[in-house]
């Protein structure tokens, strides 16, 4: 026992302690300075502001702040954004990330998608609008054409042109009804009265 107390206060062990606390101190130091280089802590890149931009404006802009980027599914057409251009990012213009941070991209389609075309024919203006609106279509304008059907659709017209039922056209289209105002057609009454 007298061996080991003479051990504990001898210049030898005195000498380690310090050697080995220093050596953790290096240690230490080293591999904090090492981590703060590689996770590049306290490096922070504000995340520019992409909307509206070009795909290739986005990516030059995101490469020159160090930043990478992924493109999710375009979302439905957005008609206050240019055709292709970023609708949305993730994260928000502003924010501070770390270099190499992915940014999560959202691209305006090229236009709206198609729907068809019910079946109106036959049907009641009111009716046939409230069809149309479901599909996401507009009714630009109603025309009146002498036919017996008062308020009833005998077609429809897109840019001037008749559309039939099942025909595709673009989301939010304006379309024309054409239908009856009530009044007997004149060729009608001809043959009414021939007879």
């Amino acid at each position: 026992m007298r061996n080991f107390l003479n051990f504990l206060r001898s210049k030898t062990l005195l000498i380690n302690l310090g050697l080995a606390l220093v050596a953790v101190l290096v240690i230490s130091w080293g591999a904090l300075q090492w981590l703060k280089g590689s996770t590049h802590h306290g490096e922070l890149v504000e995340v520019p502001s992409l909307s509206k931009m070009s795909v290739t404006d986005m990516r030059e802009t995101l490469e020159s702040a160090n930043l990478r980027y992924e493109v999710l599914d375009s979302a439905n057409y957005d008609p206050d954004y240019p055709r292709f251009s970023i609708i949305e990012q993730n994260p928000p213009a502003g924010n501070m990330v770390k270099e190499n941070r992915k940014i999560y991209i959202t691209i305006n389609p090229s236009g709206y998608k198609k729907v068809t075309v019910p079946n109106i024919v036959q049907v009641t203006q009111r009716n046939a609008a409230s069809m149309l609106r479901a599909v996401g279509l507009d009714v630009e304008r109603i025309t009146y054409i002498d036919e017996l059907g008062k308020d009833m659709v005998y077609y429809a017209k897109f840019k001037g042109k008749s559309i039939s039922p099942g025909d595709k056209l673009p989301k939010t289209s304006k379309i024309e009804l054409i239908c009856g105002n009530g009044t007997i057609p004149g060729q009608a009454r001809i043959k009414a009265d021939a007879q």
